[in-house]
């Protein structure tokens, strides 16, 4: 395999989202707007805030993965539930979903949340959620790393999770001095995060060292594989998110991602009027909102 280059890092600044919320975000920043299929990469931590209420998505793929705290949910296509840390929730919006997420418990909530693209063609697909418990995404180990297959493939191993975007999303903890050297298929775009430690990426040679919160992108051609030494004297704990581009335009406004400045506009006037795709969302209150309104009342 011959590695691929390094070719922008990022340190990610932590920002006040509300009260008890705070974001480091880097696919999304103005420095790194889109990097297609990926529309959005933010670690998160939130303790006691008003989480995110009922609110509308349409035409990409929402990751949410848990790494700490619990996180409640419900949508408008009938899911609700509770993830723990390490649970892994891949909803796909579609055509239209409305969803409520809030912090469950006293302890605070970490994670990551990844917006993937989806292609025209898929866009008013039907809305769908899958989701992983921690104790059932595959993992392994080998020569001092660790890894949780969240979608794709590592070491031999698969995970489960359909991805309407062909998407790879690794979680890697290296030993001190180990190694590792992920393939990716080529001209995958791909980059990786850093949650803590630190560690050495690239070929032979050519090899940056980067800390924790930072974002490193690659090259997407000269090379099929991603390298990592770790080169501190602790563990680093990383994430390594590939996926295939999808080169089609991107028109974002708030939560709807579509291929033009008029499909954005109409996904908000369906949104408004219960027009096609949001026909089930027009009506919807998450328990949250409810509970809410009845004890203002």
């Amino acid at each position: 395999m011959k590695a691929k280059i390094a070719s922008k890092a990022l340190l990610t600044v932590e920002e006040d989202v509300g009260p008890g919320a705070k974001v480091r975000r880097s696919v999304g920043k103005p420095e790194l707007k889109t990097f297609d299929p990926f529309l959005l990469f933010d670690e998160f931590t939130d303790k006691l805030s008003d989480g995110m209420p009922d609110h509308p998505h349409r035409g990409f793929e929402a990751v949410t993965y848990v790494l700490k705290g619990g996180i409640e949910y419900e949508d408008s296509c009938g899911h609700k539930g509770l993830l723990h840390p390490g649970d892994l929730q891949w909803m796909t919006a579609g055509r239209g979903i409305v969803h409520c997420e809030m912090p469950h418990g006293e302890e605070e909530v970490h994670g990551l949340q990844l917006w993937v693209n989806l292609a025209k063609k898929e866009k008013m697909g039907e809305p769908a959620l899958q989701e992983l418990l921690d104790k059932d995404i595959p993992r392994t180990s080998k020569d001092g790393v660790k890894v949780k297959v969240l979608a794709g493939e590592a070491f031999g191993i698969k995970s489960k999770v359909y991805t309407h975007t062909p998407t790879m999303y690794l979680d890697f903890k290296l030993d001190p001095g180990s190694k590792l050297e992920q393939p990716i298929p080529a001209g995958w775009r791909s980059f990786l995060y850093i949650l803590s430690g630190k560690a050495k990426f690239g070929p032979a040679g050519s090899q940056e060292e980067h800390e924790a919160h930072h974002l490193v992108t690659f090259e997407d051609e000269g090379g099929d594989s991603i390298r990592v030494e770790n080169s501190g004297a602790t563990e680093c704990h990383l994430v390594m998110v590939a996926g295939e581009p999808i080169k089609e335009p991107v028109y974002q406004q708030g939560p709807f991602v579509m291929n033009s400045l008029e499909e954005t506009q109409q996904a908000y006037r369906d949104f408004q009027s219960g027009g096609s795709g949001f026909e089930k969302a027009s009506k919807w209150q998450s328990d949250y909102m409810r509970n809410l309104k009845s004890n203002i009342s």
